[in-house]
């Protein structure tokens, strides 16, 4: 049985939704948040990462920086851009591109239900980045963006969600990227809630930090209260949920910033120990098990010489895992990817032409295209209770911060 629970969100109305909108907080570097927010002085950026208000040298994370997010987000709602419901309600999102869509739920999950493994995750967390989020959370006492959540879809959530979208949405917009979002207040909280508690689990899709963190801050202000209060909203967490079905998952790219000592003889010379090589024009990769490689102003194709064996290990036949295993660690020798400086990751939404540039200029030396991971092998890693390796899965489209907020 799943739990979601109605909440008093803080969301803006279609006047405004556009303008308060924003990516989520950790997919920029500090210069294109700085570039966006300078842009837009009702960004909810400003709440999310108030660092970009000081110089470059102020840390992410310290006290006068979490206050000026604090009173970023008290200005929201003390002009009136974001508004709070008198009532807890369960609300529904959709996202739209000319060739995708996806409708969710935004609701609140139970935190004992993510610690207790009904909530499944697939994603180890850096402690750095929790411990950052998790002040954020503590000093604004505020949720401040959505976790991707996603479920084996039914009839019965799928009635229920449809039902809630005949009516007059809260806000409705169209981002620069050409996405629609759009926001239903549900009517029949009760049909939604019921619907949820007939599913076996849910399942983290994006923001294992995120969920982390707000584990972290339930127990700290559980510490400061002196005892844990059942129905209190820290106990809870905000969370996007959609059917996995309706999910798209792009790859996440790599790039190394060289090839060490090898020439570039000798690194064809190992690549070929475990890859086919050709050369191609044909990128991204269309099949699972070949991966693009860019170098040296050139595309070519490396084929993966092991068969797949569907009932072998899920994590072993990842894509990500594949590259990391047998060309990466040993023939770059990049070990571990979550702390190797060698290796950059890029975003499948920011496409081949992106990986071609970081080459081109020099930042890189070489890039890699991969096949996506598929949502099947997500649920299926999930439910052995097993991580997939780091920078597994790109979702796109992102859903917005600013949206929804859920003050704790």
């Amino acid at each position: 049985m799943v739990l979601i629970r109605p909440f008093r969100a803080l969301h803006p109305v279609s006047g405004n939704a556009k303008d308060i909108a924003c990516f989520p907080y950790d997919v920029a570097g500090d210069a294109e948040a700085r570039d966006f927010a300078a842009e837009n002085p009702s960004s909810f950026l400003r709440v999310t990462r108030p660092e970009i208000e000081f110089p470059m040298s102020h840390s992410h994370s310290s006290d006068e920086v979490l206050s000026a997010g604090k009173r970023n987000l008290e200005d929201l709602i003390e002009r009136g851009l974001l508004v709070q419901d008198a009532q807890p309600n369960v609300y529904i999102y959709r996202l739209e591109t000319g060739t995708h869509t996806q409708t969710g739920v935004v609701a609140c999950c139970s935190l004992d239900e993510y610690e207790s493994g009904l909530i499944k995750k697939h994603e180890k967390t850096r402690p750095d980045k929790v411990a950052e989020r998790t002040k954020h959370m503590v000093q604004l006492r505020a949720q401040t963006g959505l976790i991707l959540v996603a479920f084996k879809g039914n009839e019965e959530t799928q009635r229920a969600i449809e039902s809630a979208t005949s009516d007059a949405p809260i806000f409705e917009f169209t981002c620069g990227a050409d996405i629609k979002h759009t926001a239903w207040l549900v009517k029949d909280q009760a049909a939604v809630v019921k619907a949820f508690a007939g599913l076996d689990s849910l399942y983290i899709a994006d923001g294992h930090h995120r969920i982390e963190a707000a584990l972290n801050a339930r127990n700290v202000i559980r510490d400061r209260n002196g005892s844990a209060t059942d129905n209190a909203d820290y106990e809870y967490v905000m969370a996007g949920i959609f059917p996995a079905e309706e999910l798209r998952i792009l790859p996440y790219n790599r790039v190394v910033r060289d090839i060490g000592d090898l020439s570039d003889e000798e690194l064809f010379k190992r690549i070929g120990e475990s890859f086919v090589i050709s050369n191609t024009k044909e990128i991204p990769p269309t099949d699972h098990g070949d991966i693009c490689m860019y170098f040296r102003g050139r595309w070519h194709l490396l084929h993966f010489k092991v068969e797949h064996d569907e009932q072998a290990d899920p994590i072993e036949q990842l894509d990500v895992t594949i590259l990391q295993k047998y060309l990466l660690a040993p023939v770059l020798g990049i070990g571990d990817p979550r702390t190797d400086d060698r290796i950059g990751f890029v975003g499948g939404a920011r496409g081949t032409a992106e990986l071609e540039r970081l080459v081109d200029v020099g930042e890189a030396a070489a890039a890699f295209a991969l096949y996506p991971t598929r949502m099947s092998d997500l649920l299926t890693v999930s439910d052995m209770g097993e991580v997939m390796p780091p920078k597994s899965t790109w979702f796109e489209p992102k859903l917005k911060d600013g949206l929804f907020v859920h003050l704790i």
